[in-house]
């Protein structure tokens, strides 16, 4: 008789950060997705954890998408002795690379400015890898086309299918031992702007289902939602700084900007984008867009200007260019990362700009509990950085309508085309009320077993 397969939850469980699941059968065993925790100081902690087992007993890793939630601990993994390959699809290869690279830059550069400023408790502060690390995982890239089977060993091998979530964001068929587990990885929105929507979901024994949004239901996407706090913000005499995720974010917040601008609703003002890895990452875009990528929807394709320049567009490049924007001299908008201004540009910004009541901190999409981000959402008064704490004086607005992520409908859709009804559904990926509110409506309306697995929990498939 067939050993089953196990799945091991070693991330993403409980919490909506940090996606790790391991896949064992009796000849190999696969990581799917490799990802950074991000948020609350006791979540932080567990990147300096080391991996279970040793890194060098996996036969492969793949990623569904190039999110650092889901990448970001490959330098680390591969610091640990990792060298095999890491499955994903093309254009994740090419985002991926940008994000680790950045994310290497910035953990080096924190150690430096920790150390300068004295504001850290190790002596000396490290970063949590370097850019070494980083190039030896990207140097493991193995990218594979959607819908192309993936052998890794004799009874375990991998297919992806379009998620619609980021550009080359996928879904992971994995096929263990005789038996079918599907992930999700992050679900994007029918609504996207930019990209099609996801694949229906494949046959599976076993499915693994995010639940960012697992409790929540998005208000239509209507662009001149942001309209209103913008003028307003500009008619004080102030700027709009919007700390933006760098991957998909930027690109649909510049084509939104452009609608605005273009249709009268917002006035024509300088638009900065401030992020090394935002600049990188849109000339991916740029490059889907040219070469007829099928994740793009074709209506933009048959666009015949172009979608991210909304008329005054700056790209920053250099620091000192960046530094200048602390203090805008006229109304503008600034995009930077990090989205969640846990780090990078934007929050040499926040020190500066987060004290002025003129200003705007527009919060376009999701904030983990523990960020910067989820502070000023929940208001906030102050922001601790840089070993001290800022004022917020500035008008704060979040909306959740530019996610890239599906909602609570949106996942239940996808389940829906599901060809038959799985054993079992694991509900991961989300804050623990999200996650239970999923669970118990794909029980109520799909009449599926579904559970919320537990941290470091092991079951077979």
């Amino acid at each position: 008789m067939r050993e089953r397969a196990s799945l091991q939850f070693l991330g993403a469980a409980g919490t909506v950060t940090g996606s790790k699941f391991l896949l064992g059968t009796a000849s190999g065993k696969l990581l799917v997705d490799c990802g950074m925790y991000q948020g609350s100081r006791e979540l932080r902690r567990r990147n300096w954890e080391g991996f279970p087992g040793h890194p060098r007993d996996l036969d492969a890793v793949v990623l569904s998408h190039a999110h650092l939630d889901h990448c970001g601990w490959l330098p680390r993994l591969v610091r640990h002795g990792y060298s095999g390959p890491i499955y994903c699809s093309p254009w994740t290869a090419k985002v991926a690379a940008i994000v680790l690279r950045d994310a290497a830059h910035l953990q080096e550069e924190d150690a430096e400015y920790a150390a300068k400023r004295g504001y850290s408790k190790h002596k000396p502060p490290l970063p949590l890898f370097d850019t070494t690390d980083a190039e030896k995982a990207i140097a493991l890239f193995q990218p594979v086309k959607p819908g192309t089977f993936a052998h890794v060993t004799a009874d375990l091998g991998l297919r992806l299918h379009r998620a619609g979530h980021i550009l080359g964001s996928s879904t992971v068929e994995v096929h263990a031992s005789g038996r079918t587990a599907v992930f999700s990885g992050d679900l994007g929105r029918d609504s996207h702007p930019l990209l099609n929507p996801p694949d229906p979901m494949p046959s599976a024994d076993a499915v693994i289902i995010e639940s960012t949004y697992g409790d929540e239901v998005h208000g239509p996407r209507n662009a001149a939602d942001i309209a209103a706090p913008m003028r307003r913000t500009f008619d004080r005499g102030g700027s709009v700084l919007i700390p933006a995720f760098a991957i998909d974010r930027t690109p649909v917040l510049l084509m939104v900007l452009r609608e605005l601008m273009h249709t009268g609703e917002l006035p024509q003002v300088p638009v900065y984008v401030d992020s090394p890895m935002a600049l990188a990452a849109l000339e991916v875009y740029r490059e889907a867009l040219r070469s007829g990528d099928r994740d793009i929807r074709s209506r933009v394709h048959e666009m015949a200007f172009d979608p991210f320049d909304p008329g005054q567009l700056h790209l920053v490049h250099s620091p000192q260019e960046s530094k200048r924007l602390n203090e805008p001299h006229q109304p503008c908008i600034i995009i930077s990362a990090s989205g969640m201004a846990t780090g990078g540009r934007v929050v040499h910004h926040l020190e500066h700009m987060a004290p002025n009541p003129r200003h705007l901190i527009l919060l376009p999409g999701y904030q983990v509990p523990g960020t910067r981000g989820r502070a000023l959402l929940d208001g906030a008064q102050a922001l601790k950085m840089f070993g001290g704490y800022v004022p917020v004086r500035a008008e704060v607005v979040g909306f959740n309508e530019f996610s890239a992520h599906a909602d609570a409908d949106g996942l239940m859709a996808w389940l829906r085309t599901a060809p038959r009804e799985p054993q079992t559904c694991y509900v991961v990926h989300g804050e623990q009320a999200a996650s239970e509110t999923l669970s118990h409506r794909i029980h109520s309306e799909l009449g599926w077993c579904a559970v919320v697995p537990r941290h470091a929990e092991r079951v077979l498939i």
